[in-house]
């Protein structure tokens, strides 16, 4: 879908270019955009983004670029190179989200918000929806974004749903505290209740299973959901209970600055690893 209206790149003042509303992708301040900064100061933009003209504007939108449009801004750069299409907001969302599929790693959030985006766009361009599902997303649109990412629109629905969550609790599916299928039950919760459940995850260090996420969204559904009940059920022993083991990103970043932020549950397994062979040696030589 890329390859329309393709033209020759023009330099494109940055303070005219905007992020894309509603961008379901994360741009953030870490060490892979401290090296794409110190790549663009040394060598420029080698991949042109792409925009579009934001309508009765001379300013534009990204499509495509927006974690080098970053670092652009952030290398003190004030043009970036840019194919410019012609298209309409929907279609650019579509392109946007179908550029971006094929990395490597995203998050539940960013493919919950990308999925929804998309689901709209389509929908927007006037395909059939479907008035008696309960999902956001129209039932032609969920079946499209199916068959391009392999993956039944059933599981498309399951991710838009998360869109349903507050942010603290989406943080924790990212965070793969909270795992996909019980988060979506969690995701017809109110805010209210989801922030009271919040409240005793924090003070129990404890998620919620899949049985327990169910009784709470029928239990909210019936009107009965109250903190009492959200803390008795949060309070039993659950067999296959994993609490959370909290350690602040700036504390392992001293140690460990050159470890990427995606890497560093890696990281500390690794290291937990290594010293646990380390104390096995000094008992070994302490019993010689």
């Amino acid at each position: 879908m890329l390859n329309k209206n393709i033209k020759s790149p023009v330099n494109i003042p940055v303070s005219k270019i905007h992020p894309f509303e509603g961008n379901p992708y994360k741009v953030q301040d870490n060490d892979e955009m401290n090296n794409l900064i110190g790549s663009i100061q040394e060598q420029g933009i080698l991949t042109p983004i792409i925009i579009r003209p934001i309508e009765n504007t001379d300013e534009y939108e990204v499509i495509s670029g927006h974690r080098r449009l970053h670092a652009t801004v952030k290398a003190g750069m004030k043009e970036v190179p840019a194919f410019i299409y012609a298209v309409t907001r929907d279609e650019a969302a579509i392109m946007l989200v179908d550029s971006n599929l094929h990395r490597e790693y995203i998050l539940p959030s960013e493919r919950a918000f990308a999925y929804k985006l998309k689901a709209e766009a389509l929908k927007h361009q006037g395909k059939r929806s479907d008035l008696t599902s309960v999902q956001v997303a129209p039932k032609l649109a969920t079946e499209q974004i199916g068959v391009t990412e392999s993956i039944s629109k059933d599981t498309v629905k399951r991710y838009i749903r998360l869109t349903y969550l507050i942010p603290e609790l989406l943080e924790l599916v990212d965070e793969e505290k909270i795992a996909l299928t019980p988060a979506v039950e969690l995701s017809y919760l109110s805010d209210e209740e989801q922030y009271s459940l919040l409240g005793t995850i924090e003070e129990e260090d404890r998620t919620p299973s899949l049985s327990q996420a169910v009784r709470f969204k029928k239990l909210s559904q019936a009107g009965e959901l109250s903190d009492e009940s959200i803390e008795t059920i949060m309070q039993e022993d659950k067999a296959n209970q994993k609490p959370m083991f909290k350690v602040s990103m700036e504390r392992l970043q001293k140690v460990a600055p050159k470890v990427k932020d995606k890497d560093f549950e890696d990281f500390v397994l690794k290291a937990c690893e290594h010293y646990y062979r380390y104390l096995l040696r000094q008992r070994d030589r302490d019993s010689r």
